[in-house]
C-alpha cells in the first residue's frame, strides 16, 4: 500500500526542488544575460542582472573573431563518434557481464570504474607523445579515440544496468529458436533496452561534449572543438568578460536544446529498471 504524503509536505518538496534547480540554473542564466552586456557593465559593481542596456554586438564580434561553425562542426562529429564507437563496444561486454556468468564480473566493473579516479593530467605527456608519433594531435579521430576511452567506463556500467533488469529467459528462448549470438544481441537484446542505451548516449554525448581538458591539450586548430572556442576569449591581456559569456552561450546552445527536447527520454532511460 503507498504511504500517504500530505499536501503540505508536497509543496514543501516542490519548492524545496525549484530553490534547488534554479540554484543549479543560475551560472547558466547568469551567463546567457552577462552576454547581452557591454564589457564596462559586465564588470561593473554592483552587478546589474535586468536593468542595463542590452546589446547583440558581443554576439557580432564573436561570429566576425571565430569560425563558429567549424567549431560547431567538430563538437558534433567528436561527441558523437566518440559516443556510438562507445556504444559499439561497450553493449557486447555489457552483454556480457550481465548474462554470461563469471565469478570476477564485479571486480572488472570496480576496476573500469577506478580508471576514472585517475587525474587526467597523470597520462597526458604519455598519450600527448603517442598521438604525436602516429599524427593523430589535432585531429578529430585521436579525440574521438581519446573520449571513448574516457567515458567507455560510464557506458559500460550505465549499460550493465540496464541489461540486467531484462528477463534472460527471453534470450535464452531465442536461442532455442536458433538465433545467433550476433542476433540475440541486436534484434532482442538491444531493441529492448532502447530507452537504457538511449539515455546512456544522450548522457555521453553531454560528457563528450562539455570535455575540455583533453580537447585543449591534443588540439590547435583543425580539430578544436566549442570548448577551444571558449578558451580563446581568454587573453593575457585579461577576461573579456561579455564577450566570453557570448562564446560560453552559444557553446552551450545546442546541448541545452537536445537536452530539453530528449528530457523525457533521458528521465525514462534513467529509472529504467527502477519499478518492478
Amino acid at each position: 500500500m503507498a504511504r500517504a504524503v500530505s499536501t503540505r509536505r508536497k509543496a514543501g518538496y516542490t519548492i524545496a526542488a525549484w530553490i534547488i534547480g534554479l540554484a543549479i540554473f543560475f551560472p547558466i542564466l547568469w551567463t546567457i544575460v552577462t552576454s547581452f552586456k557591454t564589457e564596462a557593465e559586465a564588470i561593473s559593481s554592483p552587478p546589474s542582472f535586468m536593468f542595463f542596456q542590452w546589446t547583440t554586438e558581443n554576439y557580432s564580434t564573436v561570429m566576425e573573431r571565430s569560425n563558429y561553425f567549424r567549431h560547431f562542426w567538430n563538437s558534433v562529429v567528436i561527441s558523437l563518434g566518440s559516443t556510438v564507437l562507445g556504444l559499439i563496444i561497450a553493449i557486447p561486454a555489457a552483454w556480457s557481464m550481465a548474462f554470461v556468468p563469471a565469478k570476477h564480473t564485479k571486480n572488472v566493473l570496480m576496476w573500469m570504474l577506478s580508471t576514472k579516479m585517475l587525474p587526467p593530467v597523470g597520462v597526458l605527456i604519455p598519450i600527448y607523445l603517442i598521438f604525436r608519433d602516429v599524427g593523430l594531435l589535432d585531429t578529430k579521430t585521436g579525440l574521438v579515440i581519446v573520449l571513448t576511452l574516457i567515458n567507455l567506463p560510464i557506458i559500460v556500467w550505465m549499460l550493465y544496468t540496464y541489461f540486467k533488469e531484462i528477463p534472460g529467459e527471453i534470450l535464452e528462448a531465442s536461442r532455442m529458436d536458433g538465433a545467433s549470438l550476433r542476433d540475440e544481441i541486436i534484434y532482442v537484446l538491444t531493441p529492448m533496452a532502447v530507452p537504457g542505451i538511449a539515455s546512456t548516449l544522450l548522457l555521453n554525448v553531454i560528457l563528450a561534449w562539455n570535455e575540455a581538458f583533453w580537447t585543449l591539450n591534443l588540439t590547435a586548430a583543425k580539430a578544436a572543438p566549442l570548448t577551444a572556442f571558449i578558451a580563446s576569449y581568454s587573453s593575457p591581456e585579461g577576461l573579456f568578460y561579455a564577450k566570453l559569456s557570448a562564446a560560453s552561450t552559444m557553446a552551450i546552445a545546442p546541448i541545452l536544446i537536445l537536452g530539453w527536447f530528449s528530457q523525457k527520454q533521458l528521465v525514462r532511460g534513467l529509472t529504467f529498471g527502477a519499478v518492478k
